[in-house]
């Protein structure tokens, strides 16, 4: 176990590093850079001339090394994280981008950690349960309803919610975590009912599909454990259904489903990522955004980065559930 540990940590930072260099030249490829927002930005809201602006905007190259090949950008940032610990200079910001993923990727993980643990809990117990009644009118109306919920939107789905919010429930702050009055607050048991009141949309929505996926996938896998011989050898022996089910096949059934866990958190980060732009939560998403829209280039590639080490830390706890799970599974 501790080998395959140690291989797995040393391919993770290949892949860490694979991913890094391809979302940096990615982010590249767009025509332009900061310095041209930045010069834009002197034009009409600084009112500067054009021909000061850009000789501003050459300084600001200069500065932070734009002018620089990329190949030359790309080793200064990933030296910097690695040896360092420094995610580079926020342009739009004015400040550490190590900083802004301090501040931010808490709150981001934990949305995301809560609608994966409320999906999976929901959707396996859905899976389990329909999966049990066959064509009954239960499992015609979850499958009905994996159907609509996989298909739906994300954004779709939270513009509907920012409406019933604001024009049915008349909730303010909708685009806050917490009301005007509790933001500066001390924490309180009110304050935490105030969070759950703001944050509950954001949940819902990232986790929505996923209850969909894992009932289908819960349903499909447990089917197929109900009929295999030594499920069929366990009822014959005058076992209870219901012992059948929880002892022998709901175990079986949930390997794949721990096997598709590891892709799961970013899934939800990306439910997340949408779900959040459209409410305008402060967390990692709209920061990226926006970054994008600006080619403030060390936020976009450090968020690619987080993205890229949580699905590979995912695949790596996974495959550890698995040899929990499943006493057969050994890792030498």
């Amino acid at each position: 176990m501790i080998r395959f540990l140690i291989q797995r940590f040393f391919s993770a930072i290949v892949v860490l590093l694979i991913v890094s260099a391809v979302s940096f030249f990615i982010i590249q490829l767009p025509p332009g850079d900061f310095a041209d927002v930045y010069e834009n930005q002197l034009i009409n809201q600084g009112g500067q001339d054009a021909e000061e602006a850009r000789r501003q905007a050459d300084i600001f190259r200069d500065r932070y090394g734009l002018n620089d090949p990329i190949p030359v950008q790309y080793v200064s940032w990933i030296s910097g994280i690695v040896f360092r610990g420094e995610f580079g200079f926020s342009f739009a910001y004015k400040k550490d981008v190590g900083e802004l993923i301090a501040e931010r990727l808490p709150r981001t993980i934990g949305i995301a950690l809560a609608a994966h643990a409320i999906s999976s809990f929901i959707g396996i117990f859905l899976g389990i349960y329909v999966a049990n009644r066959q064509y009954s009118a239960a499992d015609n109306a979850a499958a009905a309803f994996a159907f609509i919920a996989t298909s739906i939107p994300r954004f779709s789905l939270a513009l509907i919610i920012i409406y019933i919010l604001a024009f049915g429930l008349g909730q303010e702050s909708v685009s806050s975590l917490f009301s005007p009055e509790y933001r500066l607050a001390p924490w309180s048991v009110d304050k935490v009912i105030d969070l759950i009141k703001h944050i509950w949309p954001v949940i819902f929505i990232a986790g929505f599909g996923g209850v969909a996926r894992n009932l289908r996938v819960m349903r499909g896998n447990l089917l197929d454990v109900l009929n295999e011989q030594y499920v069929t050898t366990a009822r014959s022996k005058g076992l209870q259904e219901k012992s059948v089910l929880n002892r022998h096949a709901v175990p079986n059934a949930l390997h794949p489903i721990l096997a598709y866990q590891g892709t799961v958190l970013p899934y939800m980060l990306q439910g997340e990522l949408e779900a959040a732009i459209v409410l305008g939560i402060p967390t990692l998403a709209p920061m990226f955004y926006a970054a994008l829209l600006n080619q403030d280039i060390y936020i976009s590639g450090s968020f690619l980065v987080i993205y890229g080490a949580l699905l590979v830390l995912g695949n790596i706890i996974a495959d550890l559930s698995l040899a929990i799970l499943d006493p057969r599974i050994r890792y030498s």
